[in-house]
């Protein structure tokens, strides 16, 4: 089974690539972070091939209270438009693998705080937070294509995080390092809290990356 692997960063890509190599009938590709940047690169790819299942892949933030750094999480919509032939049973291989079954919220901004979580988490009752997987369905829907979101915990639901990220973004949303290095000189009692980060988000992309192994190349 052919398997397209969507990342939004090169970070969270990079332990996947490190346990997997270039393993036959799999590609990955960074699409960018928030819907546009994820629709496009998808179709892009599309042009060329179709591949028997796609995974929109990558950091979620925790909305739910119980789920902890590192906890993989998935959804696959239950959608009827998809050939029968192309239903691999991807739920129970996900469970198999330690994957936690969630409701997700794709968002357009980065939720920074503990608050912003616990009021999304009120308003849409989902169990995480990402940006890019609602683009990826809606391509993979119009194709038939199965497409299973899979997240790994990267940030707690009690969590703020040590910066407001979507300030330092630039227009494609990509992160812009002069202004963070500006926010940094700015507030340098942050510099704990962002290498606490640095180190949490290595450690969630590592579990991410042993479940897609788990499933990809059992």
């Amino acid at each position: 089974m052919s398997v397209l692997v969507c990342f939004a960063l090169k970070e969270e890509a990079g332990p996947f690539r490190k346990i997997l190599g270039a393993h036959p009938g799999t590609a990955v590709i960074i699409t960018g972070i928030g819907r546009e940047n994820a629709g496009r690169s998808i179709q892009e790819f599309l042009q060329t091939g179709s591949p028997d299942w796609v995974l929109t892949c990558g950091f979620a933030g925790g909305l739910n209270p119980t789920l902890k750094i590192g906890d993989v999480v998935f959804a696959t919509p239950d959608d009827s438009t998809i050939l029968p032939e192309r239903d691999a049973g991807l739920p129970g291989k996900l469970k198999g693998a330690g994957a936690i079954p969630a409701k997700f919220f794709c968002a357009d901004r980065i939720a920074t705080t503990a608050g912003e979580k616990k009021r999304l988490r009120d308003e849409t009752g989902a169990d995480a937070v990402e940006m890019e997987s609602d683009a990826i369905h809606e391509v993979c829907r119009t194709r038939r294509i199965p497409c299973t979101t899979l997240r790994v915990i990267s940030d707690t639901a009690g969590e703020n995080l040590p910066l407001d990220f979507n300030a330092l973004a630039k227009a494609d949303r990509s992160l812009d390092f002069g202004k963070l290095g500006w926010a940094v000189a700015r507030s340098p009692g942050k510099i704990p809290s962002l290498l606490a980060l640095q180190k949490k988000t290595r450690f969630a992309a590592e579990q991410l990356a042993m479940v897609l192994a788990k499933i990809i190349a059992p």
